[in-house]
């Protein structure tokens, strides 16, 4: 079950970011980089938390990743990788607060330069935030290769705390207030603009018929929506497990004892994540019709061409 969906994202993912790089859905092309750059990082989030980190340790426990200091490099590429994703989908959020809200502001925001300065910024802070992770991890054992667990200095140390600190109010805390945030303005915005266009036309005794730019915002909502929705309910174990770890002053799972009290909440915390990443794609094209096409195309282009021969 789990192979068939990592199979599943994995392949969705791709298709995705073939049909953003055909440019043909019809969208802006800073709405366009923008789906691109969610889909590459989620993809890069399954390639790294579930592939490297998940499967190949399971499957070659002997494997260089596995053990110090493969591992700590492992760990702190997922985790920058993570982040990413994370902020690029708060970017996006702004983005389309931008455009619809902001209309003097949306000429020179809302172009690709700025989307590729935004998102190339948002790499760089992840990666350098993460080279911090290198640190965090050590080997089990000392007079032997083993995997790689949290130092115990991390729970005590005021350094080590503080870090912990930032990067959980980095992810998930700030992004799910402004993803929240962002997205209640916009559709409220939305909204709002919808029944005033509805009583002009009503006030105007205009028949009742299908009105392309309502329908264009009233998928822009169930986009935001249906993005912040699965955001926040796939990621809100993530702070449940920070705030535990901190209250009840316990260790994160070492890797070994899986009777630790943790280690539910943990691996909850972890396949929710990677599920975040595997379902984006399956929302793109729910919510956008000229992506559905575009992937239908995609699809019908090997029958057309074994029909040609």
């Amino acid at each position: 079950m789990e192979e068939l969906l990592l199979y599943c994202s994995v392949s969705a993912n791709f298709v995705v970011i073939g049909v953003m790089l055909r440019r043909r859905c019809g969208l802006s092309r800073c709405f366009t980089f923008y789906l691109l750059s969610m889909a590459v990082t989620d993809l890069l989030v399954i390639i790294t938390g579930a592939v490297l980190i998940r499967i190949v340790p399971m499957t070659y426990p002997s494997n260089l990743l596995t053990f110090s200091p493969g591992c700590n490099v492992n760990l702190a590429v997922a985790y920058g990788v993570r982040d990413c994703s994370v902020w690029v989908m708060v970017m996006f959020t702004f983005d389309r607060f931008v455009a619809i809200c902001c209309q003097q502001l949306k000429t020179k925001y809302c172009t690709e330069r700025t989307a590729k300065v935004v998102i190339g910024t948002v790499v760089a802070m992840s990666c350098f935030k993460n080279i911090f992770v290198f640190f965090e991890f050590e080997p089990a054992h000392n007079t032997e290769p083993t995997p790689c667990i949290v130092k115990t200095s991390y729970y005590t140390s005021p350094g080590w705390i503080t870090y912990d600190w930032i990067d959980s109010i980095l992810v998930p805390c700030a992004p799910l207030v402004l993803i929240l945030l962002f997205n209640f303005i916009t559709i409220r915005y939305i909204v709002r603009a919808i029944r005033v266009r509805r009583r002009l036309q009503n006030g105007g005794n205009s028949e009742r018929q299908n009105d392309p730019e309502m329908e264009s915002r009233r998928k822009s909502i169930v986009l935001l929506l249906s993005i912040s929705g699965i955001f926040v309910l796939f990621w809100i174990l993530v702070l449940v497990r920070f705030l535990y770890v901190r209250i009840a002053n316990v260790y994160y799972f070492s890797g070994s004892n899986y009777s630790e009290s943790i280690f539910p909440l943990e691996e909850s915390s972890f396949l929710l994540q990677f599920l975040c990443s595997c379902v984006n794609p399956f929302i793109y094209a729910g919510t956008q019709s000229k992506i559905r096409d575009e992937i239908k195309l995609a699809l019908k282009y090997p029958l057309t061409l074994l029909r040609k021969r």
